[in-house]
């Protein structure tokens, strides 16, 4: 589909040579990017296959594994829970989940290296764990929960295990922003709140309103057959099919990184951000709380860098250095224009696997480019959305 809605002859193939260009080159073994006004999709690419050495091509219709690109979906499933009144942005968590009131500061390492933890000053709220401000961390970049995580032999979040989440808090709550398992707290919450399953939930209330058919936690049939495997780029960066795939039988379905989606898909909820809630027909969030969910949550505290602990997973992480950002509810948000040409005040996020959106209010634009390669913000694989999303810039201007 061609940028029929941008200025410019032609910019619908330039796009195409460069999402071609980067698959030829070894950049990214597929890849599939769209971008959409408030209205409809105004171009979709998809290059290369779904898997190196199988023949199976890359479609808009991909399935692929979202990694955090979950989490303003589950954020969004949270808020409709606020607008309900059933569960309050700042009440302390602990009123829903008693759990959450149990968890303690991780401060130090005594001498013989047991970790000293002390109570938390504040308490865990629902803007914190959505703002990634509630002291949860993931241990990929928090070098002290990855010592944790090690000598109490934890696993990933993403693996689906009750116990993975039973880590201390890295901060007090409110204290700092730091990237983490909050928004599978959210989606517990949620869980709790409206007595279903969260992809039960979001099936009903979000994915199933917005026609978003090819989303879930759970990967049918018909979504299998349609499934990309994730790769991972090696020091000699060449890419290799791993067998990486999030549990299907998992113990509490992972809201920070488990869903599988489309690109098509993706672009749905996309849209109904940019139209103050309302897609496919339904008005699934209220303008107010859209208006509510874009704007920084979290006062003066502001993103930070995150430094690998586990370079295989990801590299050192930071969208535009240099530029003050902070959370929404729940979205990063730029508060100067990129030099990419995304406007001020725009909404983004990404997944560990190299799949990336935005979305530009003021434009009225939103954007994604979504690939299977880890590690995350590997240097080819961000450089391709990069220059993708500079490239739509480009033709707007």
């Amino acid at each position: 589909m061609n940028l029929l809605a941008l200025p410019g002859d032609g910019i619908g193939k330039q796009v195409d040579a460069l999402l071609a260009g980067a698959v030829a080159a070894g950049d990214a073994p597929g890849v599939v990017a769209a971008l959409s006004t408030p209205q409809e999709t105004i171009y979709e690419g998809a290059f290369g296959v779904r898997a190196l050495g199988q023949p199976a091509a890359m479609s808009v219709d991909t399935v692929m594994w979202l990694a955090s690109m979950t989490k303003p979906v589950v954020g969004a499933a949270a808020m409709q829970l606020v607008e309900q009144g059933r569960i309050g942005l700042d009440d302390p968590a602990a009123r829903i989940l008693p759990e959450l009131g149990t968890f303690k500061v991780l401060e130090g390492w005594a001498p013989d290296g047991t970790p000293r933890l002390r109570a938390p000053k504040s308490a865990i709220t629902l803007r914190r764990l959505l703002t990634h401000s509630s002291g949860f961390v993931y241990d990929t970049w928090n070098p002290d929960m990855a010592r944790y995580a090690k000598a109490n032999d934890l696993p990933r979040a993403g693996s689906g295990r009750k116990v993975a989440l039973r880590i201390p808090l890295a901060f007090d709550p409110g204290a700092r922003w730091e990237y983490g398992i909050g928004i599978d707290w959210a989606g517990q919450m949620v869980e709790a709140v409206s007595g279903l399953r969260l992809g039960q939930y979001i099936q009903q209330h979000i994915a199933g309103p917005l026609g978003m058919d090819s989303t879930g936690f759970r990967i049918t049939p018909a979504m299998r057959a349609r499934l990309a495997k994730v790769h991972q780029r090696g020091d000699d960066g060449k890419l290799a099919v791993t067998g990486f795939e999030v549990p299907q039988e998992p113990e509490f379905e992972p809201g920070g990184g488990g869903l599988y989606s489309t690109a098509a898909d993706y672009q749905r909820f996309m849209r109904m951000i940019l139209n103050g809630g309302r897609g496919n027909g339904n008005q699934v969030l209220r303008p107010e709380t859209v208006e509510l969910m874009a704007r920084n949550a979290m006062g003066e505290l502001r993103v930070r860098m995150l430094p690998t602990q586990n370079p295989v997973l990801s590299r050192d992480a930071e969208f535009f250095p240099g530029i003050p950002k902070s959370w929404g509810l729940s979205f990063m948000i730029n508060e100067q224009a990129a030099p990419t040409g995304r406007s001020a005040g725009s909404l983004a996020w990404a997944g560990l696997a190299n799949t990336y959106f935005w979305i530009d209010p003021a434009r009225r634009i939103a954007g994604t480019v979504m690939m299977q390669i880890l590690p995350f913000v590997d240097a080819r694989a961000l450089a391709l959305f990069t220059a993708y999303e500079k490239g739509v810039y480009a033709a707007l201007a």
